[in-house]
């Protein structure tokens, strides 16, 4: 996994070094911005992160800053420092998903376990990035039949109710769920069924249609 980085943004060029400094000497790899401008220029990081983030901030505030990054779907864990906190600030960021709230001049432990907390966060949400990516990929080499078989399957349709439902023989269903498996590297039934849900290709299969009632004619 890629080295995690703490990104710092704070126009306060004393804090924004204090931070750095700080963290630095913990042994994280730190990169401080002095704008949000200058934050969103740089090349997005896909590996473990988190965002130190100042309030206030003449360009953008920090809780601006948090609404963007949620709409472009960058969903970082936040640490807010502010010396101008107040009780709604503090409930917006962390109804927005942030970590921690920490008031200027905090304490160094208190900024420290924070920061620890957020790339705690930032490993097991890349992990998952990385293992639904994995995922993807397996699912991505099923051929369309071996799709439709698995889907369907995942529905709770025995093999008898596929074949039928796909007009192939039951043998042909066995065939292509034993491929299934090996291809999405499932070991089980169970484990199948929890691999389709997380890539949501789980669905209730559509109604076979009904036989028309005799003498009934199509308009």
């Amino acid at each position: 996994m890629t080295e995690p980085v703490v990104f710092v943004v704070d126009d306060d060029l004393s804090a924004r070094r204090g931070i750095q400094r700080l963290l630095a000497a913990t042994g994280h790899r730190v990169e401080a911005f002095a704008s949000p401008g200058d934050f969103f220029d740089h090349e997005p990081h896909e590996g473990p992160c988190c965002l130190v983030l100042d309030l206030q901030m003449p360009e953008m505030t920090g809780l601006e800053l948090q609404e963007r990054l949620h709409q472009r779907g960058h969903d970082l864990p936040i640490v807010f420092v502010t010396g101008h906190g107040d009780v709604p600030s503090s409930v917006q960021a962390m109804k927005g998903g942030a970590i921690d709230f920490l008031l200027k001049p905090f304490e160094a432990e208190e900024l420290v376990r924070a920061v620890e907390a957020a790339l705690a966060r930032g490993r097991a949400e890349a992990a998952e990035r990385e293992d639904l990516a994995a995922l993807t990929e397996r699912w991505s080499a099923l051929t369309q039949r071996e799709r439709e078989v698995a889907s369907l399957v995942v529905a709770g349709l025995l093999n008898k109710q596929v074949a039928g439902r796909l007009g192939i023989s039951e043998k042909t269903v066995k065939v292509h769920r034993a491929r299934v498996m090996e291809k999405t590297g499932a070991t089980s039934f169970a484990e199948l069924v929890r691999l389709a849900q997380r890539l949501g290709v789980v669905r209730e299969p559509p109604d076979p249609p009904l036989p028309e009632a005799p003498g009934t004619k199509v308009q």
